[in-house]
């Protein structure tokens, strides 16, 4: 799993365990998402974290409940607030209507073209595996994340990862909840390192969170969810 790959390394490094639920294909993906966090956090708090949608589901759970989540670990936020014309947005619902049309291989085939290796490959990994319920994943996922004053009040470290040249996940949406999150830090990496090194997009929201104020002793690294995406 892509989200392990990205966490694990810099996790572990730190003594934190990491649990990754499987993402729940279909309309239900956001509850099923939900519920994992309120599981993992059953026995105490939780560093909650993700990737795109998954990081716009930690925080959005983390403002839910505060007592239960010890930091947070956000890796490219996809949008602030409303989705409105995101890239990530427009993306997702243009990747739902070729599943629609297409089916997912000739989906997969369309959106795969014209994008790096290793982000085909990864998109042939993840997009299978939600099989019939791609679609409607792809659009669950185009929900509101939190605005700016919801961020505000997250009093909790957070560390924040964003790409300095992915267009689909702009760095300005990262500055932007570094700047509205009250104990945040970000640190940026690139698109094109991801590629041969998924860990260093891990390692840049590991270390803003240390940067942030995090401390290892009390957290448990919480489920993390990297949603379909498309290039």
């Amino acid at each position: 799993m892509f989200v392990r790959s990205v966490f694990a390394t810099a996790l572990q490094a730190l003594g934190i365990p990491i649990s990754t639920p499987a993402p729940k294909p279909g309309s239900d993906l956001v509850r099923a998402h939900l519920a994992a966090l309120d599981e993992h956090s059953a026995d105490g708090p939780v560093l909650a974290g993700g990737i795109s949608l998954g990081a716009h589901l930690a925080a959005e759970w983390a403002l839910a409940n505060p007592g239960r989540c010890a930091g947070l670990l956000l890796a490219l936020p996809a949008w602030t607030g409303a989705p409105s014309a995101a890239p990530a947005a427009r993306a997702a619902t243009a990747s739902a209507d070729l599943v629609r049309s297409l089916g997912l291989a000739g989906a997969l085939d369309v959106s795969t073209a014209d994008v790096p290796g290793w982000l085909a490959t990864e998109l042939r990994r993840a997009w299978t595996g939600y099989g019939e319920g791609l679609a409607d994943a792809l659009d669950a996922a185009i929900r509101p994340a939190p605005s700016a004053g919801e961020l505000a009040g997250l009093d909790v470290p957070a560390g924040i990862a964003g790409f300095l040249d992915d267009p689909v996940h702009p760095i300005e949406v990262a500055r932007e909840w570094a700047s509205a999150l009250p104990r945040a830090a970000l640190c940026t990496t690139r698109l094109t390192i991801v590629g041969t090194d998924p860990a260093a997009l891990g390692r840049a929201a590991v270390l803003a969170w240390l940067r942030a104020g995090g401390r290892v002793s009390p957290a448990r690294q919480g489920p993390a969810l990297r949603p379909a995406r498309s290039s």
